[in-house]
């Protein structure tokens, strides 16, 4: 068996500063992989994009402290991916590459780069689709799960309806015929899993910086305080996703609502233009 700890949406920043200046994310992060040091062997540790929300060198390297070290405890690889809120010269400065392949005991990770500099919504451009096929043109030992951050599953609300994967058809078609057993997303701040028509596994993580509440009025986002991580196991029967809830203190507390308007107006700033 092969076991992935999937976090996502860490959305760290230079010490002493918080998301939405509500948030330390960084001790959110700690609080997290605390909450998580019985979860058992790992193999890898994924962070699925947004590892940074102020694209910083300090919240790069945060990161690769706080993730590498306990993967590196557990003898696991650490791989992080682009989100929206990362950028890619400080992510690769401390974090490597944004797309890269990651040989773990015989599955092959493939992490994907969605992001679209200065907007929300995720993109796979043509010549990444071509890369990825050229990657898993022949089958790996165990299979391969592919990391982006963007999911090419259905939004849960309005705003991130507005700021997800554009054309995941071309996503679903590059790795159609492929060894690929699951895609591991983010961005939702909320998990979700679907099989594909293809019978190929989707899952989105919870996001460790808080929680999108999918009960909130249409139209609205409603975000909430709280944390999570996804535990993958794959073996010769199939692939399995457990949601980990992280209790935080002042957990499900309302930390903002964004009303109709406001929601409209990100969507105009960080959406797809036109």
């Amino acid at each position: 068996m092969t076991r992935v700890l999937q976090l996502s949406d860490t959305h760290l920043m230079a010490a002493g500063a918080l998301h939405n200046g509500l948030v330390d994310t960084t001790a959110a992060l700690v609080h997290a992989l605390e909450a998580l040091r019985d979860v058992g062997p790992l193999d890898a540790v994924v962070v699925s994009g947004d590892v940074s929300d102020d694209g910083t060198v300090a919240s790069y390297e945060a990161a690769r402290d706080l993730v590498g070290g306990f993967a590196a405890e557990r003898g696991a690889v650490a791989v992080f991916a682009m989100g929206n809120h990362d950028v890619a010269g400080p992510f690769e400065q401390v974090l490597g590459p944004t797309r890269s392949v990651h040989d773990v005991a015989g599955v092959r990770i493939v992490v994907l780069d969605s992001s679209v500099p200065g907007r929300g919504y995720g993109e796979l451009p043509a010549e990444q689709l071509s890369w990825a096929r050229e990657v898993l043109a022949d089958p790996a030992p165990r299979g391969s799960v592919v990391v982006v951050h963007h999911s090419p599953l259905p939004a849960p609300t309005v705003l991130h309806e507005g700021l997800r994967l554009q054309r995941p058809a071309e996503l679903l078609d590059a790795l159609a015929g492929t060894d690929v057993r699951a895609v591991l997303s983010g961005h939702y701040h909320h998990p979700f899993a679907a099989t594909l028509p293809s019978g190929l596994a989707a899952f989105v993580a919870p996001a460790v910086a808080n929680r999108c509440d999918v009960l909130v009025a249409p139209g609205r986002e409603r975000i909430l305080r709280g944390s999570g991580a996804l535990l993958v196991d794959l073996d010769e029967r199939g692939v399995r996703a457990t949601v980990l809830t992280v209790p935080v203190p002042g957990d499900g507390e309302e930390l903002f609502v964004l009303d109709e308007e406001t929601v409209t107006r990100i969507l105009a700033q960080a959406g797809v233009p036109g």
